[in-house]
């Protein structure tokens, strides 16, 4: 195919790259409302202060979980404002900042993830798209707790997950090594919706102190170890 003619070309101009730079400027700053709104519909009172801070990388899940039940037993939706973490209540409201370009979203942790060493909460396509993670995937962030159902730094039940193992087999046999050396707890082992599959050991009374020996005393060649709280 023959290259256009310089005449076919349109040459850019300052007036055109102001205009793109003001749209851009006008879809942030609509973003930054829409995060506002989300504040005021999950009534966090103006000036309120964090019970707790953490700093970490965040990360977004959408398909092929959107429609599936999420660890509180709603429908996951991910054009809602809503995120997993591993060990804050279920119902806990946080925000999340990205530390780069400085855009908030503020959600409910409705599931558990993320997953993945290193990141310390999993956004909804939603909640990315406020806070700016969407197109880049991973970003580091400030995680602000602002209110918890119930108390964050004691009680709860909890349980430990392993993995991910690429072959079911794999998955069973840690499971079986575990279920021989705990003799009171239940462990088993699952698919996820990507194809990967974990095993989780759930301790004798969902005991947090029992949950953490059995996370410091695990092994695993494949995957990690993580700590989770159930409720």
């Amino acid at each position: 195919m023959a290259a256009p003619s310089s005449a076919s070309v349109p040459t850019p101009n300052s007036s055109t790259a102001n205009r793109a730079q003001i749209t851009r400027q006008s879809d942030a700053d609509k973003t930054q409302e829409k995060a506002a709104e989300a504040a005021n519909a999950l009534s966090v009172p103006e000036g309120t202060k964090p019970l707790s801070v953490e700093t970490g990388n965040a990360s977004w899940y959408g398909a092929p979980y959107h429609n599936r039940r999420g660890s509180n037993g709603e429908v996951y939706d991910m054009n809602q404002l809503t995120a997993a973490h591993r060990t804050l209540p279920l119902g806990s409201t946080v925000r999340v900042t990205n530390l780069k370009t400085g855009h908030f979203t503020i959600v409910r942790i409705t599931d558990r993830g993320p997953f993945v060493e290193g990141r310390i909460v999993d956004l909804s396509l939603a909640a990315a798209k406020q806070a700016d993670i969407w197109q880049a995937g991973v970003a580091r962030v400030r995680l602000e707790v602002l209110r918890t159902p119930v108390p964050f730094d004691h009680g709860g039940r909890w349980a430990v997950q392993i993995g991910s193992f690429p072959d079911e087999g794999d998955a069973r046999t840690m499971a079986n090594r575990l279920s021989r050396r705990y003799k009171t707890a239940k462990v088993l082992s699952f698919g996820s919706p990507v194809g990967d599959w974990w095993v989780r050991v759930r301790v004798l009374q969902d005991d947090r102190k029992r949950a953490e020996e059995v996370a410091r005393d695990t092994q695993t060649a494949e995957g990690k170890v993580f700590l989770v709280r159930l409720d």
